[in-house]
């Protein structure tokens, strides 16, 4: 109970984010694995997360049908899911042999209690008892009834060729029968499966055949980035070349290597997993992750003067929340800036983010923008007909970014 308090107390200091403070580490899986949330309809969709109050919390969840622009769409519920509105979560599992006590609640659909009927975009919400939602995620189903290739790109601007990818589609119709596609058509283009900075309703720019065509140059380009950030503390106890210092008091406090903005550093390549998260303990089992599994409070640290925008850090880890439960703070004694979170051990890939003017400033990254940066994308294309009474997905592209070409 003392340690409960004190995270309860250290919490009240913060602004919460869009979850409840006590619902942690939420990740969308397929075996067993951390996952960017989409879906092809009829596939097996599973999620979980852990409540740190450790007291089995009656939950419950529903899912909602949006518009491509992320608005609630005009179907009743029954047309887009066949059985129950609000979902029970039955499976549960109480943490062992953990500092830190929490509850692990997972689900998959489809089950015995409800299934998604069509494609489209999704809101999952859980709530408690008292019908308050404590916790959001999006999430997308799509159907393959066209064929969409994605290729990345180099910029033909040369200012911008070394900072950004470009994508270039091209939608295959095949015998698909599409009224006027070109017009009902809504492209999306997602990096690394972020929804904060998407690319929406690009235009198609040419027709060739049954073929659609996008190859713009800005229109369709991301600033790269840099790799993901990562350290591992799936060995709890112990420090790693990412964990400098652990200690244990009421729970493990992981201390990470200070970081360097690697801006003027130049383009570095090691493996990174696009900005996910893997709950793991090693030398065990993934059977046993979800409830063996402790959580420590992660110290990062930048080693940077004082900046005139926030910082943050972000990552799948916590949803990209950039909120001041994940704002740092300038330490004025060691000349860097800070922050603690808590983390269920693992291995965590995570970057730091400049909000300038409310809004993530890319152009701005303290790691650069390389072109040689490895990123996953995905195109999403939604069509809606007049008649049509929502926006179904009917095709997913994807490509890795690796060796990009002129």
């Amino acid at each position: 109970m003392k340690k409960l308090l004190l995270f309860l107390l250290f919490i009240c200091q913060c602004s919460f984010a869009q979850d409840a403070f006590h619902i942690k580490s939420f990740q969308f899986e397929r075996t067993k694995e951390s996952v960017i949330p989409i879906f092809r309809l009829g596939e097996s969709i599973e999620f979980s997360f852990d409540d740190l109050l450790g007291t089995e919390i009656d939950y419950s969840y529903r899912l909602t049908h949006y518009s491509h622009d992320w608005k609630p769409s005009n179907l009743k519920r029954t047309e887009y899911i066949q059985g129950n509105e609000w979902v029970r979560l039955r499976n549960l599992k109480n943490s062992f042999n953990t500092l830190q006590m929490y509850t692990h609640y997972s689900e998959r659909l489809p089950n015995s209690y409800q299934r998604i009927l069509i494609s489209g975009n999704y809101m999952l919400e859980i709530v408690n008892a008292d019908e308050e939602v404590i916790l959001k995620r999006k999430l997308i189903v799509y159907e393959e009834l066209v064929s969409v290739g994605l290729e990345a790109k180099r910029m033909r601007n040369l200012e911008q060729a070394t900072q950004k990818q470009n994508l270039y589609i091209t939608i295959d119709l095949g015998s698909s029968l599409l009224q006027n596609p070109n017009q009902y058509m809504h492209m999306v283009l997602m990096q690394n499966g972020q929804f904060f900075n998407v690319i929406n309703d690009v235009k198609p720019q040419f027709n060739l055949g049954n073929q659609i065509k996008y190859q713009y140059d800005n229109e369709t380009s991301f600033y790269a980035g840099n790799e993901f950030l990562f350290f591992d503390n799936s060995d709890i106890r112990f420090t790693s070349n990412t964990v400098a210092k652990v200690e244990a008091n009421e729970l493990y406090q992981s201390f990470l290597f200070p970081d360097q903005p690697r801006a003027k550093l130049g383009y570095t390549f090691f493996q990174d997993l696009n900005g996910a998260f893997y709950p793991s303990i090693r030398y065990r089992s993934d059977e046993v992750k979800s409830t063996e599994a402790d959580y420590a409070w992660v110290y990062f640290s930048l080693d940077t003067p004082p900046q005139k925008d926030p910082i943050y850090v972000g990552g799948m880890f916590n949803n990209y929340h950039f909120t001041d439960e994940f704002k740092m703070e300038f330490n004025k004694e060691t000349n860097r800036y800070e922050l603690a979170t808590l983390i269920k051990q693992g291995f965590t890939n995570y970057n730091y983010y400049v909000k300038k003017e409310g809004e993530i400033s890319f152009a701005d990254s303290l790691d650069g923008n390389f072109v040689e940066t490895e990123n996953i994308y995905h195109a999403l294309v939604y069509y809606r007909a007049p008649i049509d009474r929502y926006d179904r997905i009917i095709g997913m592209g994807s490509v890795q970014a690796i060796n990009v070409t002129n």
